[in-house]
């Protein structure tokens, strides 16, 4: 920990990982069967393993049509809309479907896949901690706004922030430093007064750092395996307590 005697009003969130544990597996056959079940109800007729193959075809097709066939292309973190792949499954068995039903089979393929879903101990005493001192509290995460708006609100957090940024929203993700300043100028933010927390060492960490932000590290069970990175607080495994007394002194 860094001697860091800043004063901080917005707080920068990280979602799974920082706040909220989950697993999915996608890979498990029955997660397709019964997703190929599902299209064949709305006339869009797939075998399990053809679904599969197909899904991640599309996914293949539409990351390389964001980031060019250049490396070196201006989009240096693409992020494509889920949603949008569930479409092209229905469109390649000449289904014509609308945006509700191809967002009930993607939220149908979230559920099927995930194992658990839950907050850290501690998660919701601690960003009401921050909200009783008067300090905004954002949302700026990697993920898919068809699944994680709708995570949120079940588990209850999504009232504790002022804006929420996912990154399917915007065509790009952490560590783009785009996405960091979107939000930064969106929502007014004086750098000097906010901090990033997160439990990714380059996306959080280094992307925060590349915008001039302040950064507090946790290693959660879904962090990458990597060193502890420069952060100004490092957290070397997953303790909500700790986190909100690190936070609060910042208060």
């Amino acid at each position: 920990m860094k001697n860091l005697m800043k004063q901080f009003d917005a707080y920068i969130f990280d979602l799974y990982g920082t706040l909220v544990d989950i697993h999915t597996d996608e890979n498990r056959e029955e997660v397709w069967e019964k997703l190929a079940l599902f299209y064949g109800y709305y006339g869009a007729e797939y075998e399990a393993e053809e679904l599969h193959h197909t899904y991640l075809e599309i996914i293949a097709c539409m990351e390389k049509s964001k980031s060019g066939k250049n490396s070196d292309a201006h989009e240096a973190c693409p992020e494509i809309q889920i949603e949008q792949v569930f479409r092209e499954l229905f469109v390649e068995k000449g289904v014509d479907a609308d945006l509700t039903l191809v967002i009930h089979a993607g939220q149908f393929f979230r559920a099927m896949s995930t194992d658990y879903i839950r907050l850290y101990e501690g998660t919701e005493e601690m960003l009401d901690a921050l909200r009783r001192k008067h300090k905004k509290i954002y949302l700026l995460s990697n993920a898919q706004r068809i699944f994680t708006e709708y995570e949120m609100k079940a588990l209850k957090i999504y009232q504790y922030f002022e804006k929420i940024f996912i990154s399917s929203d915007f065509g790009y993700k952490k560590p783009d430093s785009r996405f960091f300043e979107k939000l930064i100028q969106t929502c007014s933010i004086s750098k000097e007064k906010a901090i990033m927390i997160g439990n990714d060492a380059v996306c959080d960490i280094q992307g925060a750092k590349a915008v001039d932000l302040a950064t507090c590290y946790v290693h959660s069970n879904l962090s990458p395996k990597e060193a502890l990175p420069d952060a100004d607080f490092v957290l070397e495994e997953m303790d909500m307590k700790k986190m909100k007394r690190i936070l609060l002194e910042t208060c």
